[in-house]
């Protein structure tokens, strides 16, 4: 800054010729506080102006003009100053060397601002001059930092610190550097002006984690206790460098989600939730929540949330799982088909998880169980056992529904095996049954007679019921014609069976109605039996007269006569007496060999038998009786 003195001669002569007020400051000029500054100075009048006792100097602050009462920084006539400046200000330069240099020592903030310059030459010869010079004190330094620090560029911060100080040189360190990626610094003098600035860089590459972080400069004057420091944070520009949301997730059908999604970026990112191509919200910030309401199954998919501040794009999605349970079943429609026709069904639903898909026929298990949203149950030729309703039913944890469809198989009539001519009492009786779809119609043909019987024919007690696809037909003969062999009526009916699909003719089978033989069998089993006993009887009761009367013949004489009844009477009390004190019972007496006979009473029918004396009687009815005792 001293190199002033060098160009004062220079200054001067160029002036000189101008021949007008005029004098040259620095525009502006920085101290820090408690410390001096220096203000060069140089000016100049008109070369026809003789300095009129000698040449003075006066220094205002803030305005340039007497009038206004400026304050008076310094004053060559006198010591008179504002009370501020007492015993700070100097003047180094020389008056009548145009050299007008002020210096400032312990300066505070409060000395900030523009200092101007008056020549006072004598008498009328006073000058103000207009331009100024502005003092900035400092009470940290400067740091030069870029409008905009981007990430993964190159930086250089800058700090700054006046050296207007002719006693003191200030020192420059950068200080919570430890943690930057390999730091550079670089130390520079500016002088510009005649004013000096030291300055020191700091250059390195930044990463987003260096955002928000500190960092200092340090000024100091050593040897002194002055020392001045200033912090910056650095607000470091990068990409989305991670976007966080939800784990995937699973919900039921009609509950609520919210969706969470957070960006680390700077600035704050355009934050977008995206359902495939639709932008369901959006906003500038650091996280955004998507609520979901109500769910339902349309809301199930691949949500995105992409996050944009200008420096990069990045994104990241989750899937959202709707749960409900399945869906009625879609299925064929009912349909009637022909015997013999292959079938597919289908079965298709919605459910998830996926649904379990079940065939059931009649509330039985056909077909296998899929565990997807088609099943295809096959049916090769169908058969008449196919008829029914078939049921899908679709299950999953959440719940199940079916739906179902009704197979009618049409076929041609089959005749069944209970078709036949039976004798009953009245004659013989025919029937026929036989199934098919449509239910077949009967008739009855008598090819002797050559006659048709029909439903609408009312003679042989004609009568047809229809269950189901199963028809019946009954129709009764009378016994008349020829015999068989075995005796029975000779009958010749055939019968008739037909719908639309076909037609078949039987000749039935004769058959004996087995309650007739039975009654027939145990008739004639039952009256050998009683014949048998009655026999058995008459021999026991003679054998037991012959034993007690020696000659049985003289107590009955076989003559013609009419039926007699006798009765052997025996009273078991008369004939047992008690014996011990178990209850046992032992028979006494000449009647102790009847005891275990079953037979108590006999009717007996005697062929011309003839009654003894006193031993004969007759009944109140008139009839004649004998009476056998047993003595």
């Amino acid at each position: 800054m001293w190199c002033l003195e060098l160009l004062l001669p220079l200054l001067l002569i160029i002036n000189d010729a101008s021949c007008q007020w005029n004098v040259w400051v620095p525009r502006d000029i920085s101290a820090m506080t408690n410390s001096c500054v220096v203000i060069p100075c140089t000016f100049m009048y008109p070369s026809g102006i003789r300095p009129y006792r000698g040449i003075h100097g006066i220094w205002y602050f803030g305005q340039p003009y007497p009038q206004l009462f400026p304050p008076v920084v310094f004053k060559s006539r006198t010591d008179v100053v504002h009370e501020s400046y007492k015993g700070r200000t100097k003047l180094l330069g020389d008056l009548h060397q145009r050299n007008c240099t002020l210096l400032i020592n312990n300066i505070g903030t409060e000395h900030s601002g523009r200092y101007y310059f008056r020549a006072d030459l004598g008498g009328a010869n006073m000058y103000t001059y207009p331009d100024y010079a502005e003092l900035k004190v400092l009470d940290q330094p400067n740091i030069d930092v870029p409008e905009e620090i981007v990430s993964d560029e190159s930086l250089e911060l800058t700090c700054y610190a006046p050296d207007n100080c002719p006693d003191m040189t200030p020192e420059i360190q950068w200080m919570y550097t430890d943690y930057l990626p390999d730091p550079e610094f670089s130390s520079d003098y500016l002088e510009e002006s005649n004013t000096a600035v030291l300055s020191n860089t700091l250059t390195f590459t930044p990463r987003p984690m260096h955002n928000g972080q500190l960092l200092g400069c340090r000024v100091y004057y050593p040897n002194t206790t002055l020392v001045y420091e200033r912090l910056i944070s650095l607000d470091i520009k990068y990409a989305p460098r991670s976007v966080w949301v939800n784990v995937s997730s699973e919900v039921m059908e009609g509950s609520s989600v919210t969706l969470h999604c957070e960006v680390d970026s700077n600035p704050p990112s355009r934050i977008s939730w995206m359902f495939g191509d639709e932008e369901l919200l959006w906003d500038t910030a650091s996280n955004v929540s998507l609520s979901l309401d109500d769910v339902t199954p349309a809301n199930e998919g691949i949500y995105t949330c992409v996050g944009n501040n200008g420096y990069g794009v990045m994104n990241t999605s989750l899937y959202l799982a709707v749960k409900y349970p399945p869906r009625e079943p879609t299925v064929n429609e009912s349909m009637t088909v022909l015997e013999g026709t292959s079938l597919a069904l289908h079965c298709s639903t919605q459910g998830s998880p996926a649904p379990t898909l079940t065939w059931l026929k009649d509330g039985e298990l056909v077909g296998t169980i899929t565990a997807d949203e088609l099943s295809v149950l096959e049916i090769m030729e169908i058969t008449p056992q196919g008829d029914g309703q078939y049921r899908c039913l679709a299950e999953n944890e959440h719940g199940r529904a079916s739906s179902s469809l009704n197979i009618t198989v049409e076929y041609a009539p089959v005749l069944l095996e209970e078709s036949k001519c039976t004798v009953v009492r009245e004659g013989v009786q025919c029937v026929c049954m036989a199934t098919g779809n449509p239910e077949p119609t009967i008739e009855f043909y008598l090819p002797d007679l050559n006659i048709t019987i029909n439903e609408t024919d009312g003679r042989y007690n004609f009568y047809t019921h229809t269950d189901g696809h199963t028809s019946t037909g009954m129709i009764k003969l009378r016994e008349k014609g020829e015999r068989m062999d075995n005796g029975g009526p000779a009958v010749n009916v055939h019968c008739s069976i037909y719908n639309m699909y076909g037609r078949e003719s039987v000749l039935l089978e004769l058959q004996q109605e087995k309650k007739y033989m039975m009654a027939v069998i145990v008739g004639t089993i039952g009256g050998v039996a009683v014949i048998a006993f009655i026999i058995a009887a008459v021999r026991y009761v003679g054998h037991n007269n012959k034993k007690e009367n020696g000659n049985p013949r003289q107590d009955v004489v076989l003559e013609n006569p009419a039926l007699y009844y006798s009765a052997v009477k025996k009273d078991k009390q008369n004939l047992r007496k008690k014996v011990g004190e178990d209850g046992d019972y032992q028979p006494v007496g000449p009647m102790a060999g009847l005891e275990r006979q079953e037979l108590n009473y006999a009717a007996l029918e005697f062929i011309g038998a003839r009654p003894r004396e006193g031993a004969s009687g007759r009944g109140d009815d008139g009839s004649n009786y004998t009476e056998i005792k047993a003595k």
